[in-house]
């Protein structure tokens, strides 16, 4: 009989803390030299660490999606940033609410754009633009416009499966939603305009000392309403399903009081340079070109290479921002321990992906495919497994979330999920698994040399990575054991055209089975 098979009966609840932009190998419990993090690793040592956990796509929006519907960017319909996803999609958390369970979401959702602009219709378009009829002002409900008031804005329900909404959009001190209706009722000389900044001493882009008090930040709001939530439903008889979504440490660099100096620049080592590299490609050369040059990146949200004393204060501040989600889980999950309920949740922590970080003399994150930006922190903690493995190896993505909670949660995924449960790899080492693992990567901009907006697929194996830029004439081919840092590119070495050829035709064996299965037909022939 396996573990599983042991497991309480009744349905558990389940908690999941999300962070955005959040590095695997910068937690205590994963090996980080510096940043502490005890109730994260906490969680850790109750339950298993997923050492090869790849995102479905490196960036906010199409991961949150495929987080929400287990299937991947080109199936589910957000594609890139600025997209939304359909109303019409279904999501675990609406099969989890049809089965009983009261749904909640706390924080950052990011299902719908939330930065205050309305696609324009193109200049050459016709009197019909897109390929699909889209009502925009169906999307909305993450728009700044919708949360100019004092009074919490009522956001039409269920917003994806949740039936609960306190809803947190952008980052930093330029957070919005329903926190920015809630500083104006308790902070209000800091809820409408440009927070104050204090002085300090860092000059790496996007540094910001806020003049403003921890429990005005965004991590405590958070914080705070989540634990409110899990104590006032203490009793609930139904099971709970909670998502608990922190802004950070998403950029800017911007932690509050006592987390801005908690850490030093020079605590922190930097790994790979840009001159490790053997034969940089393209978009690493292009962003050390503009370095060298001093061309800043044509927004804020877009990478770029850094000097060593910008790459180390930006560590020491992602991790003070590190460090405050960590407190904020700790009171977490002390009030999820208060409400009694503890013995019966399922605690998962994750992101939604990565960040270079220093990777590459890099930092933030964008069309270049590295394992800084593509695997992040997974942890499951099941209390009805006391016996879990500690770690576990198996490649596994962000699509395999939802049907694994759907398994523990004993309901059946729809049809066109496109994640398998890894909960039978954790019941026994002998259960098959993933034999590789693919992410996507969509832009909306033509940028870092790619010559037309980049779709790129990466695939991943035990042993390789190849990674393919549509329309180029140039990969990428790593020998993950023998160069885990990628710095050798093989791809145009005739040593390893064998390896390249098979890892291309596996890809290409995915790429082809992306079709979205669902609906099925009524009539099959």
């Amino acid at each position: 009989m396996s573990r599983l098979a042991t497991a309480i009966t009744d349905r558990p609840d389940f908690l999941v803390i999300m962070t955005d932009q959040h590095r695997r190998d910068w937690l205590g419990c994963n090996g980080h030299p510096v940043v502490r993090t005890p109730h994260i690793d906490g969680i850790a040592a109750r339950g298993t660490s997923f050492d090869q956990y790849f995102v479905a796509s490196p960036v906010c929006m199409p991961n949150r999606a495929s987080f929400m519907t287990g299937r991947f960017p080109t199936v589910h319909g957000l594609r890139y940033n600025g997209c939304h996803l359909p109303l019409e999609a279904n999501t675990f958390v609406d099969v989890l609410r049809a089965g009983g369970y009261r749904t909640a979401a706390i924080g950052k959702s990011h299902l719908q754009p939330m930065i205050g602009r309305r696609l324009p219709a193109r200049a050459d378009a016709g009197p019909i633009a897109e390929a699909w009829k889209v009502d925009q002002d169906r999307y909305g409900e993450e728009q700044p416009d919708r949360y100019r008031g004092a009074d919490g804005y009522g956001i039409a329900l269920p917003y994806y499966g949740f039936d609960h909404v306190d809803m947190v959009t952008d980052h930093g001190t330029e957070a919005g939603g329903h926190y920015r209706q809630w500083l104006r009722r308790h902070y209000p000389h800091l809820a409408d305009g440009p927070v104050p900044a204090l002085p300090h001493a860092y000059s790496v882009p996007q540094a910001l000392r806020p003049d403003m008090p921890e429990e005005a930040y965004t991590t405590s709001y958070i914080r705070d309403r989540a634990a409110r939530y899990l104590r006032d439903r203490a009793a609930s008889d139904r099971p709970l399903f909670t998502f608990v979504s922190f802004p950070d440490p998403h950029h800017p660099f911007n932690p509050p009081g006592k987390y801005w100096d908690m850490y030093d620049p020079a605590q922190f080592a930097l790994g790979t340079r840009y001159a490790d590299h053997k034969a940089p490609p393209l978009p690493l050369e292009t962003l050390h070109a503009d370095f060298r040059a001093g061309t800043p990146p044509a927004a804020r949200t877009f990478p770029f290479m850094a000097h060593e004393r910008h790459l180390r204060e930006a560590m020491a501040l992602t991790a003070g921002m590190i460090a405050m989600i960590d407190d904020a889980v700790g009171e977490i999950l002390s009030a999820l321990e208060e409400s009694g309920r503890a013995g019966n949740t399922v605690v998962i922590f994750t992101s939604d992906h990565g960040d270079y970080l220093g990777d590459s003399d890099l930092l933030l994150k964008g069309p270049w495919m590295r394992e800084s930006i593509t695997r992040v922190p997974l942890i499951w903690s099941d209390p009805a497994v006391p016996r879990q493995p500690a770690r576990c190896a198996a490649l596994t993505s962000t699509v395999d979330i939802a049907p694994s909670i759907l398994q523990r949660s004993g309901l059946a995924p729809f049809n066109g999920v496109q994640g398998r449960s890894f909960l039978p790899v954790l019941a026994d080492e002998t259960a098959e698994k993933r034999p590789d693992v693919m992410v996507e990567y969509n832009d909306a901009n033509a940028r870092q040399g790619y010559r037309s907006p980049a779709r790129i697929r990466a695939l991943m194996s035990e042993d390789w990575t190849l990674i393919v830029p549509a329309g180029e004439g140039w990969g990428e081919l790593y020998d993950r054991k023998a160069d885990p840092e990628n710095i050798d590119n093989k791809w145009d070495d005739p040593t390893f055209a064998d390896v390249r050829a098979g890892m291309t035709a596996r890809l290409l064996d995915r790429v082809i089975g992306q079709m979205d299965e669902s609906p099925k037909a009524v009539h099959p022939a």
